[in-house]
């Protein structure tokens, strides 16, 4: 008898671009403002760019509206970044990507900010949904930062929402080399070694990423889906009882519960 349940890849992608428009730039803050004019007495540069930055990602019309301000301030570069990212809390996902990779391309300072920029500009195009467009982003900005742990991340979810699950193991395995206790990475490479038909590497994944974290939703939710497969109904209702517990409200949740629904479905 056929297994009906969710193959949902654990980290939704959508759930991951939209949490990853960063709570902390690939640069340090301090050098954002390097050359920054200053453009009124009143105004703290660092600060502004933080408030900014904050309302932009919280209360993405007042984030909008405060970087319209500080722009017609002399804001400059930073205050148009801030604007960039309010418009994807907004939902215009392409008018974002478009001014990220804009302001990427006119940008004379570090490489890192740049990247950034590229970052997110692959983030609000796969919120978009247009993978390709994201690809070609994190391309750019790997080839300014090669090897960093984000932009590998990133590009290995772009990777995973257009099925080239192979890859993602690739740009995954030496990035948990450097980085051995990164639970998204561990995640992500299970769900991909599951949809390689790998499932012992999937779930010595998940053992150490459950280690680390007992708790962590995508990965009780991904493990229930490969106890599911192996027709371990009894774990797989653990797994994802416990993936709804600990994040009730979101997509990983909904999935579980999607799950535990087709689970319970008696055939007549």
């Amino acid at each position: 008898m056929a297994i009906s349940l969710s193959l949902r890849p654990a980290y939704n992608w959508r759930d991951y671009a939209s949490m990853k428009l960063r709570a902390i730039p690939l640069l340090p803050l301090a050098l954002l403002w390097l050359s920054t004019p200053a453009p009124a007495e009143t105004i703290n540069p660092k600060m502004e760019y933080r408030t900014c930055l904050t309302l932009a990602r919280a209360k993405p019309e007042e984030g909008w509206e405060e970087a319209l301000a500080w722009a017609s301030l002399g804001g400059g570069e930073p205050a148009r970044h801030c604007a960039a990212v309010a418009l994807i809390g907004l939902g215009k996902y392409e008018e974002a990507a478009k001014r990220l990779e804009s302001l990427a391309g006119l940008s004379r300072r570090e490489e890192a900010l740049r990247a950034e920029m590229l970052a997110q500009a692959g983030q609000a195009w796969l919120l978009a949904g247009k993978p390709q467009q994201a690809l070609a982003d994190q391309d750019t900005a790997l080839k300014l930062m090669p090897g960093h742990p984000e932009l590998l991340l990133d590009k290995s979810v772009t990777l995973a929402s257009v099925g080239h699950y192979a890859e993602v193991v690739d740009l995954l395995s030496p990035l948990l080399k450097v980085q051995p206790n990164r639970i998204e990475a561990m995640v992500l490479r299970a769900v991909a070694y599951r949809y390689l038909d790998k499932l012992e590497l999937a779930k010595d994944d998940l053992a150490r990423a459950l280690v680390l974290d007992p708790s962590f939703p995508d990965a009780l939710l991904e493990r229930g889906i490969i106890r599911r497969l192996e027709e371990n109904n009894a774990g797989a209702r653990e797994d994802w009882l416990k993936a709804i517990a600990a994040a009730p409200e979101s997509a990983v949740a909904d999935t579980a519960r999607r799950n535990l629904e087709m689970m319970d479905v008696k055939v007549k």
